[in-house]
C-alpha cells in the first residue's frame, strides 16, 4: 500500500528515488536495471503492481513477464520489456505463474472486482504466441482479494489467496473440466497482508503482513512465526512485495520489498538471516521508488541476465505511467557482497 508519493528533487527525471530523512534504514548497494516493460496502460495513477516470470529454458531470449495493470487487467511482456499482450481484467491486484510442463503454464491474478468476495482468475499462458487465455475464476475467499501465490503438494496444483484483512486461504486448484478451488486451510494475521512466495522445496509459505514484516507459515498452515520484522532498519515499512531464490549461495534467498525507504532486504534461507540491501539507482533506466510488487528466477536469461532476473514495479516512473525495472540478479550480488 503506497502511502506517500515521494517527487524527484530534478523536474523531469524519470523513476528518480528518495529517502525520507527521518528514516534511519541500514546502508544498501546500489544496482542498475538493465532493462525496463513498456508502461501500462493506466496513466497518471498507481496502477502497475506485481510482475510473474516464465522462463524458457530452451531459448531464454523468449521468455516472458506477465504483470498486472491493477485498474484494468494483465500485461504479457518480452524480456526486452515490449508488451506482446493485454487482457482485460478488472481490478486484478497480484499475479503469480506455474509451469506445468506438459499441461503448460498456468497464471492465477488475485481478482478485487468485488471487494466482498475474492476470486482468483486463472488463465493459460500460451508461450508462443505470449498471450493470456482465460479459464475462468474460482473462489478466493470472502473479503477482498490482495495477494496471490502458487505452489504444489504432492503433484495437487495450490493457490494461496491473501486478503486484504490479512487473512491467508489455502485451496487445491482443480484444472480438469471447468477450474474450481477446494479450500484446504485458512490461516489469519492481524492486518493488512499481501505480499508473499512458496519455497518450492518444502512448501513453506512466506507473506508480508505490511505493518508487521514477514511471517513464515508451515505447510498445510498449520502454524506462523515472524522470521523478518519490520524493524525499520533492515526493512522499512510497508512490507510489500515478496520474492524467492533457490538457486546459489547455501538455501537460497528470499527478497522482500523495503517499500518506506524505496530499498530490497535479502535473506539467506533457511534461517532468514539478513544478508544486505540494495536499490535500483538511476542509469540506462531510472531508479524504483516504493515497489510494491517483485519477481525473481535463477538460471540464464541471456547475455544481460547470466544467473538469474530480479523484476520490480516501479512507483515513479514519471513522466511515463509506472512500469516494471529489470535488474540481473548476479548484478545484485555483486553489488551486496561488495558493499559487506
Amino acid at each position: 500500500m503506497r502511502r506517500l508519493l515521494l517527487s524527484c528533487s530534478v523536474a523531469g527525471l524519470a523513476g528518480c528515488a528518495t529517502v525520507p530523512p527521518a528514516i534511519n534504514s541500514l546502508p544498501a548497494a546500489d544496482v542498475t536495471a538493465v532493462g525496463e516493460t513498456e508502461p501500462v496502460g493506466t496513466a497518471n495513477a498507481d496502477a502497475a503492481d506485481d510482475p510473474a516470470i516464465w522462463r524458457n529454458a530452451a531459448d531464454p531470449a523468449a521468455s516472458l513477464i506477465v504483470a498486472t495493470d491493477k485498474k484494468a487487467g494483465l500485461h504479457v511482456y518480452g524480456l526486452d520489456g515490449k508488451r506482446r499482450s493485454f487482457v482485460e481484467a478488472g481490478r486484478v491486484n497480484n499475479v503469480d505463474l506455474t509451469d506445468l510442463g506438459g499441461q503448460g503454464v498456468i497464471v492465477a491474478a488475485s481478482d478485487r472486482n468485488d471487494v466482498a468476495h475474492a476470486k482468483l482468475q486463472l488463465f493459460h499462458l500460451d508461450t508462443v504466441a505470449a498471450k493470456l487465455v482465460p479459464l475462468g475464476a474460482v473462489d478466493g475467499g470472502s473479503g477482498e482479494a490482495y495477494g496471490i501465490c502458487l505452489g504444489a503438494s504432492g503433484g495437487e496444483q495450490r493457490a494461496y489467496s491473501v486478503l486484504k484483512d490479512g487473512t491467508v486461504n489455502e485451496y487445491r486448484i482443480e484444472l480438469s473440466g471447468a477450474p474450481r478451488s477446494v479450500l484446504l486451510a485458512t490461516h489469519k494475521l492481524a492486518t493488512q497482508a499481501e505480499g508473499c512466495v512458496v519455497d518450492p522445496r518444502n512448501g513453506d509459505f512466506y507473506v508480508g503482513e505490511e505493518d508487521v514484516g514477514v511471517w513464515r507459515l508451515g505447510r498445510g498452515l498449520t502454524h506462523a512465526k515472524l522470521v523478518a520484522p519490520a524493524d525499520g532498519k533492515h526493512l522499512v515499512a510497508d512490507t510489500e512485495g515478496v520474492a524467492l531464490i533457490t538457486e546459489g549461495t547455501d538455501g537460497g534467498m528470499l527478497v522482500v520489498s523495503s517499500q518506506g525507504d524505496s530499498a530490497y532486504a535479502l535473506y539467506r534461507l533457511p534461517g532468514m538471516e539478513p544478508a544486505g540491501r540494495f536499490r535500483i539507482a538511476a542509469g540506462r533506466y531510472g531508479a524504483t521508488s516504493e515497489t510494491d510488487g517483485v519477481a525473481l528466477m535463477g538460471g540464464s536469461f541471456g547475455p544481460g541476465y547470466p544467473t538469474g532476473l530480479f523484476i520490480a514495479q516501479d512507483g515513479d516512473n514519471a513522466p511515463a505511467a509506472q512500469n516494471f525495472k529489470l535488474v540481473s540478479w548476479a548484478d545484485v550480488l555483486k553489488a551486496v557482497n561488495a558493499g559487506q
